[in-house]
Formats: C-alpha cells, structure tokens, sequence
C-alpha cells in the first residue's frame, strides 16, 4: 500500500491511541489495584482484542456491521455491563477478604486478567468505530494489494500504537501504586479505588 498514506495513518491512530480514554483507564485501574503483572497483562489481553478486530475487520465483517447500525449500540451496552459486572466482582471480593482477613487484596491469576481484558476490547466499541470510520479511509480499492490485506496491515498498526501507548500506562500506574501501598490497608484502599476506576469506564463507555 501507499507508504504515504501509512505514515499518515500512523500519526492519526497515534494521536487517538494517545488520547486518554476507556482504555487507559481500564489499563490504570488494573496497574493500581493489582499491580505490574496485572497491568501488563491487560495490555496483552486488550491488544489481542484488537487484534481479532483486525482479523474480522480483514474478513470483511466491518463492512457487514456498517450494514446493521443497530448492533452498535447493543455492543456498547454489553460492553459496558461487562465492565460494571467487573467493577463490582472486584468490589465484593474486596469486601469478603476484608472480613476474612487484614493483608492486602490477592491478585487475581493472570489467565483471568487475560481473558477479561480481551472481553473488554472486543465489547469496545471505539474499537469497533476505528474499523468502521477511520480504516477505510486508508485503503485503497485499485492498489497493488488486496484491500483485506491493506485493512490486516492498518489494524496491526493500530496493534502496535496501543501495544507502545498502553504499556507505557501499565508501567507508570504500577509503579505509582507501589509507592502508594506501603501497607496493606493502603493496598486494598487502592484496589477500591481501582474498581470505581471500572465503574467509570463503563459509565463512559455506556454513554459514548
């Protein structure tokens, strides 16, 4: 594809990836209230999201969706009851182990942050309208390569801004929680105020 047309790409998903929003909230909650690993693993797990948006968007299924407008909204509702129901898991959970114990909250194992994060991008529907509104600006019908590989390309693009930005979140959330969480009281105040994080994020993403 157009090497221009790439680049110029490139500074436009940037600029978007860069803008805080439900993800880097998502990802800030995780780095706060569960640490390093956690905040990580998110990362990998929202990334993997995208990158099945990548996959499904090359398939042609963005198109298919542009043709029920309807099902948006429903995937935004659903997305942002997924958060809520996180939100609150995380609150209860916090609240059992209060009773049950004074050390800090446990850290959930990695293969669940694994699979909630990436829930949590599929159900994204920013992710959904990047596919649908900004992609398709950058393809060409008439180039050299098939347009299912120039989408495969632009989304892997995409990928790689968040798999950068979001990192960069997750390790400066982290290492601001383990500077606030000096002991365990501290910690599960934290882990508190990471779950209100999430009841936000479904906020917005309910409103968007």
């Amino acid at each position: 594809m157009d090497p221009h047309a790439l680049l110029l790409f490139l500074g436009v998903d940037l600029l978007l990836v860069c803008t805080p929003g439900p993800d880097w909230l998502y990802i800030a909650a995780r780095g706060l209230g569960q640490g390093r690993t956690a905040a990580l693993t998110a990362v990998a797990g929202v990334c993997a999201g995208y990158g099945v948006h990548t996959l499904l968007s090359a398939a042609g299924l963005a198109a298919a969706l542009r043709a029920l407008p309807g099902l948006l909204p429903v995937l935004r509702l659903v997305g942002a009851g997924y958060l809520a129901f996180l939100a609150v898991t995380m609150l209860l959970t916090l609240r059992r182990e209060g009773r049950e114990t004074l050390t800090a909250a446990r850290p959930q194992p990695a293969r669940v942050v694994l699979r909630q994060s990436l829930l949590t991008a599929l159900l994204n529907p920013k992710g959904l309208l990047l596919y649908l509104s900004l992609v398709p600006q950058f393809v060409t019908p008439d180039a050299g390569l098939p347009v299912g590989a120039q989408v495969a390309t632009l989304g892997a693009v995409n990928v790689l801004c968040c798999a950068a930005v979001y990192t960069a979140v997750a390790l400066t959330t982290a290492r601001l929680a383990t500077r606030l969480t000096a002991t365990p009281t501290a910690a599960r105040r934290l882990s508190a105020v990471s779950a209100v994080l999430l009841l936000a994020v479904a906020g917005v993403t309910a409103a968007a």
